[in-house]
């Protein structure tokens, strides 16, 4: 199987011991869960995955197990952003040492960077990540700075491996505009996928994929094979995904929840000072999980 930067990429949660190390145990039983139902890769570390919060030390043992579990079935973009160009150097030198697939990156987060100093931030940690495809990660939700396409064409020039990015910004019509200057854009949401394929998206990297592989899987491969009216069946009832992972405001500590249940695997919970459940709140996460069918194992399926 040809594994392209297409489809399918889950942005999972990262699991977690009550010490704060990384349950490698359960990181490898959600990938694996995952690529059971024709994932393609993964956005390993993002928002949902707590990367901002992760120590460096957790951070590379996500891009390790990530790429040990990933190797030859998936792609593991890990993402390196952090507070410091010094530690997302470090880490983009760590995710290619480990065999990642390409790394991802936040925008300089915190202080307010001018154009130049985003763009030597950038250079910095693609010129770490050696050869590996670079991915911007655009979600002003969250950072304040939102890349349009005259920024990523500047990019573009300076940054031989830049690949593409994740557009999680409210314009959706920027998509189309990213894909005509030659960039593999990734839709950021999870409750559009079929309106970003149409649009010129590559696939979608969202958290409730993770929960649904097999409902975005054969979404995906629908549209890949022209058949519109199952695709826009199967676009009907996405939302209801992507309304269980937003239920408390509390995404990262419902997908562990949910894939917990799932898996069999305690996927500990949210790190310190990401939102967290309370124990209600947390059954009633996954009173609406089964009522969905996400929290019972399923069998893998082939997709396409």
């Amino acid at each position: 199987m040809k594994l392209e930067f297409k489809g399918v990429f889950p942005a999972p949660p990262t699991p977690t011991m009550q010490d704060g190390r990384v349950n490698e145990k359960a990181l490898r039983a959600m990938l694996d869960d995952n690529i059971s139902h024709g994932c393609g890769g993964f956005w390993m570390a993002g928002s949902t995955g707590e990367g901002p919060v992760l120590t460096d030390e957790a951070r590379d043992v996500v891009a390790k197990v990530s790429a040990e579990t990933c190797k030859g079935r998936a792609l593991a973009i890990m993402q390196v952003g952090s507070m410091s160009t010094a530690s997302a150097v470090k880490a983009a030198k760590t995710s290619r040492a480990a065999g990642c697939a390409a790394v991802c990156c936040l925008p300089p987060l915190f202080f307010r960077a001018s154009e130049r100093s985003i763009i030597d931030y950038y250079k910095a940690v693609a010129d770490a990540a050696g050869d590996l495809p670079f991915f911007v990660y655009n979600l002003p939700q969250l950072t304040q700075i939102e890349f349009f396409p005259p920024m990523m064409e500047k990019l573009k020039r300076e940054i031989p491996t830049l690949k593409g990015l994740k557009h999680s910004a409210q314009d959706f019509t920027q998509i189309r505009a990213f894909a005509d200057i030659g960039l593999s854009c990734f839709s950021g949401n999870g409750a559009l996928p079929l309106p970003a394929l149409t649009m010129g998206a590559v696939g979608t990297i969202d958290a409730p994929l993770s929960l649904a592989p097999w409902h975005y899987s054969a979404l995906f491969a629908a549209w890949e094979a022209g058949n519109m009216k199952l695709a826009q069946s199967l676009q009907d009832e996405v939302r209801k995904y992507v309304d269980l992972v937003w239920m408390f405001g509390a995404p990262a500590d419902v997908c562990k929840t949910v894939l917990s249940a799932r898996l069999g695997v305690d996927c500990g919970h949210s790190i310190a000072p990401v939102n967290r459940l309370t124990d209600e709140q947390r059954r009633e996460v996954l009173r609406a999980a089964e009522a969905l069918g996400v929290t019972a194992p399923r069998k893998s399926r082939a997709v396409g």
